[in-house]
C-alpha cells in the first residue's frame, strides 16, 4: 500500500490528466470558494448597514487587498514553483530549504509593507479615488488592513507552499476555518460593537490570522511532506534569486491588475459614488467564477512543475488539455448563471434601486471575460512553474498594459460607461489566443532538445 508520499508523487507523476487536474484543483477552487467569502461576507454585512458610501469604500479599498497578495505572491509563487521542479528531480532537501527561506521572506516582507503603507497612508486614500463621502470610511478599512498585514501575507504563502507539494487538502482546510470565523465575527463586530466598516476589516484580520496559524500547525506537527527548519531561516543567495526570478513576475499580475483596477474605479466615480459601489459588488459577484479559473490555474501548476523538472513533455501537453478543457466548460456554465440571475445577485446586497440596476448592467457586461480569462491563467501559471517568469511576465504586461489600460481610457472617452465595461473581455479574447500559443510554442522546443 502506497504511502502518504506516493501518493501525492503519484498524483503530479502519473494520474490520468483530467483527474490529476480535478484531483489537484477541486479542493483548492473550495478554497478559493471560501476566499470570495471573505469578500462577500464583509460586502453582504456592510450593506446591512443601509449606507453605500461603506459599501463604495469597501470596492475603494480593494487594490490594497490586492497588492498585499501580489507581494505575497511573490514568495508564495516562487517558492512553490522552485520547490515542485527539486521535487521532480529529486532533490526534497533542497525543497525543505526553500520552504524555511519563504517563511521568513514572508515575515520580512509584511513588516516593509505595513511600515511603507501606514507612513503614506492619507496618499495612498487618494490615489484610491476616495472622496468626501468615501474619503474616512476607506482611511479606517485600509488601516486596519495593513496593520494586519503579516496574517494575510502569512495566509495566502503558506497555503501556496502547501499545494506546491500536493497537500491541498491541508491549504484548503486553513482557509476553510479562517472564512468561517470571519463571517461569525462580521456581524458581531460591525452591529453588535457599533465598529461599522472598521469591524469588517477586523474580523478579515482575524480570519486570516487564524488560517495562517492551522497552516502552520500541520508543519510543525509533521503532518506534510516538506518540514521547515530554523538551522535553514537564512536564505542562500541561489534561493534567493530563484524565488525572485519567478515570483516577481508573477507578482507583476496583481500589481498590474490593482493599477488597472484604480484606473477603473478613478473613471467609474466620474459617474457618482454609488456607481462605484455598483461595481464594487458586481466585481465581488463576478469573483466566484475568477477564482474558479484561478483555482484551476494553481491547481495544474505543480503538476507542470514536476513534470517539467521530471522532462515529461507529453504529461505536460496532455495536462495543459485537459485543463483548458475543463475550465472553460466550467466557465460557460457560470457565465449563463450570472446572465439569468444578475439583479437576484446584486440585490443580496443591496435595496439601493439605482445600485441594483448600475450592478446589472456591470455583471452582464463582464461575464463575457469568462470563457477566455481561465486559458489565460493556466498558460501564465504554467511558464511560472517551468521556472520561465519571462514568458509570464510578457503575458501580463501585454494584456494588463498594452490591452486593457489603453482600451479601458480609450473605450471609456469614445463610449462612455458601457464601452468603459467592454474594455475587460475584448482584452481576454485576444490574450487567450496568445497565451496558448506562446505555451505550446515552449513546450514544443522544450521536445527539441
Amino acid at each position: 500500500m502506497e504511502n502518504k508520499e506516493d501518493k501525492r508523487i503519484y498524483t503530479l507523476r502519473k494520474e490520468s490528466p483530467v483527474k490529476a487536474v480535478l484531483k489537484m484543483s477541486l479542493p483548492l477552487i473550495a478554497g478559493m470558494f471560501l476566499m470570495v467569502l471573505y469578500n462577500l461576507v464583509d460586502t453582504y454585512f456592510i450593506g446591512l448597514t443601509g449606507n453605500d458610501y461603506q459599501l463604495a469604500a469597501v470596492n475603494l479599498a480593494y487594490p490594497v487587498m490586492m497588492i498585499t497578495v501580489a507581494i505575497s505572491n511573490i514568495i508564495g509563487t516562487g517558492a512553490s514553483s522552485f520547490i515542485a521542479r527539486c521535487l521532480g528531480s529529486g532533490e526534497k532537501e533542497n525543497a525543505e530549504r526553500v520552504l524555511t527561506a519563504a517563511f521568513s521572506l514572508t515575515f520580512l516582507n509584511a513588516l516593509f509593507v505595513s511600515s511603507i503603507g501606514l507612513i503614506f497612508l492619507p496618499d495612498i486614500i487618494r490615489l484610491l479615488g476616495a472622496r468626501d463621502n468615501t474619503y474616512l470610511y476607506t482611511y479606517q478599512y485600509v488601516q486596519i488592513i495593513l496593520l494586519g498585514s503579516l496574517f494575510t501575507m502569512g495566509s495566502y504563502t503558506s497555503g501556496a507552499l502547501l499545494r506546491s507539494e500536493g497537500s491541498v487538502r491541508y491549504s484548503m482546510t486553513g482557509m476553510l476555518i479562517g472564512t468561517l470565523l470571519n463571517a461569525a465575527l462580521d456581524p458581531l463586530f460591525i452591529f453588535s460593537l457599533n465598529l461599522q466598516i472598521k469591524g469588517a476589516a477586523l474580523a478579515t484580520i482575524l480570519g486570516n490570522a487564524v488560517g495562517f496559524f492551522v497552516s502552520l500547525w500541520y508543519y510543525f506537527r509533521k503532518k506534510t511532506l516538506l518540514r521547515p527548519s530554523l538551522r535553514q531561516i537564512l536564505p542562500t543567495t541561489e534561493i534567493l534569486g530563484e524565488i525572485y526570478r519567478v515570483g516577481l513576475p508573477a507578482s507583476l499580475e496583481t500589481l498590474l491588475t490593482s493599477a488597472a483596477y484604480m484606473v477603473n474605479n478613478n473613471l467609474a466615480v466620474t459617474y457618482g459614488e454609488l456607481t462605484v459601489a455598483a461595481m464594487g459588488i458586481a466585481q465581488k459577484v463576478l469573483s466566484l467564477g475568477n477564482y474558479v479559473y484561478q483555482g484551476f490555474a494553481s491547481g495544474t501548476q505543480p503538476i507542470m512543475g514536476y513534470n517539467y523538472g521530471a522532462k515529461n513533455s507529453e504529461r505536460m501537453k496532455a495536462i495543459l488539455k485537459a485543463g483548458v478543457m475543463t475550465v472553460t466548460a466550467t466557465e460557460l456554465v457560470l457565465m449563463v448563471l450570472y446572465g439569468s440571475l444578475a439583479p437576484a445577485l446584486i440585490g443580496i446586497f443591496t435595496e439601493s434601486a439605482k445600485v441594483i440596476s448600475i450592478g446589472t448592467h456591470v455583471l452582464r457586461r463582464l461575464m463575457f471575460i469568462l470563457p477566455f480569462v481561465g486559458t489565460v491563467s493556466m498558460c501564465r501559471m504554467s511558464f511560472q512553474a517551468m521556472g520561465k517568469p519571462q514568458y509570464a511576465f510578457c503575458i501580463t504586461l501585454v494584456r494588463q498594459v498594452g490591452l486593457y489600460i489603453p482600451l479601458l481610457l480609450l473605450l471609456n472617452r469614445f463610449f462612455s460607461f458601457g464601452g468603459m465595461l467592454c474594455a475587460q473581455p475584448v482584452t481576454e479574447a485576444v490574450m487567450m489566443m496568445v497565451s496558448l500559443w506562446l505555451l505550446l510554442l515552449v513546450i514544443s522546443r522544450m521536445e527539441k532538445m
